[in-house]
Order: C-alpha cells, then sequence, then structure tokens
C-alpha cells in the first residue's frame, strides 16, 4: 500500500515508495545479472548417420550447417537436402543456445517443406526394426509426441504430433534421464 505523507516544509507530497525504490534498484539489478550465470559449455559431439545430433557450432560447420541465423538468445544453423534412415531429402536444423551458438545444441530436427507425411515414412522403418512407439502425456512439456526408442541405439526419436505449420522430428541422443516418460498403455 502506497502512504502519502504532506511535506512539512514546503507542502509537496512526499512518497514512502521513494526510500524503497532507492533499495529496490539494485536489487533488481543484481538478481538481472545474477540470472544470466555462466554461459552453457556445448554438449560433446555426437554424430549419427552422419549427422549432428549434439556438440558445438564447430561441430555443426563441420557437418555442413553453415546457413546460420543468430538471433539475441539462440542461433540456428541449417542444411538442406539431409537424409536420414535412408529417407529424404529433408530440411535440417540444430539450435544452438547463445546468439554467438556458444552454448552448442543437443538435437537435430528435421521436417519436409511439402510434404507432412514424409516423416512418417521414417517411423514406419522405425517400427519395422523393432523401435518402440508411444505417446507423451499432456502437462509434461513433452506433450504431443510420439517418441520411438530402441535398447541398442545411441540416440530416440520425437514426432510431433500437434504440429501447427510443419511436422517436425527430433532426434536426440539417449541419454536416460533425458529420456520422456509415456502415457500409460490401456
Amino acid at each position: 500500500m502506497l502512504e502519502r505523507l504532506k511535506a512539512p516544509a514546503h507542502g509537496k507530497w512526499v512518497s514512502r515508495l521513494r526510500g524503497q525504490s532507492a533499495f529496490l534498484a539494485p536489487l533488481l539489478v543484481l538478481t538481472l545479472l545474477a540470472s544470466c550465470g555462466e554461459e552453457r559449455q556445448p554438449p560433446a559431439a555426437f554424430l549419427f548417420e552422419d549427422l549432428p545430433v549434439s556438440g558445438s557450432l564447430a561441430d555443426a560447420r563441420r557437418a555442413g550447417f553453415n546457413a546460420c541465423l543468430s538471433g539475441n538468445v539462440d542461433m540456428r544453423c541449417r542444411e538442406e537436402g539431409v537424409f536420414f534412415l535412408r529417407h529424404g531429402p529433408f530440411s535440417a536444423a540444430v539450435d544452438l543456445q547463445g546468439g554467438d551458438g556458444a552454448g552448442g545444441f543437443d538435437h537435430l530436427t528435421l521436417w519436409h517443406s511439402s510434404d507432412q507425411s514424409a516423416l512418417v515414412a521414417i517411423t514406419n522403418v522405425l517400427r519395422d526394426e523393432g523401435w518402440s512407439e508411444c505417446l507423451t502425456p499432456m502437462g509434461s512439456g513433452w506433450e504431443g509426441q510420439a517418441i520411438y526408442q530402441h535398447k541398442d541405439s545411441p540416440i530416440f526419436i520425437a514426432l510431433d504430433l500437434t504440429y501447427w505449420d510443419r511436422r517436425t522430428l527430433k532426434v536426440f541422443p539417449a541419454v536416460p534421464t533425458e529420456i520422456p516418460r509415456c502415457r500409460a498403455q490401456g
């Protein structure tokens, strides 16, 4: 609550908030600086079928992902004409953390610009090769994804089922703690 007092000498109104804001402004600046934190180190370089799944900006460029567009907090590097599991050509991108890409990337994104069912052909191959398929629960941060896993594979795959503009397929390193949970089958 803002309480106003009459200034005794000049008849002007003075706010108690003035004294509080002198304290809050430096606190806000310190909070913002603390939230910046140290830059994230890029994950270890990992290729699957000669495509970059995780790594640094240099790793992405070595793999041919040279068409990079930088934003304030992230960078996207793209490559066209990519084949994945004998299917394609697709557009592909890696999303790096940091406007300069210094934080690296932790997944590969694939899409087809005109055929939304082109990625489904990949999932048919996965099922035929014994990969498990499950759907993520709502409210999980991964909602609307079909997850594909195989016990001997170094990757897991997420197919976006709730796409608006373009369906995407994302390839991630198969780190057990990062594989999303699926809905109970029943």
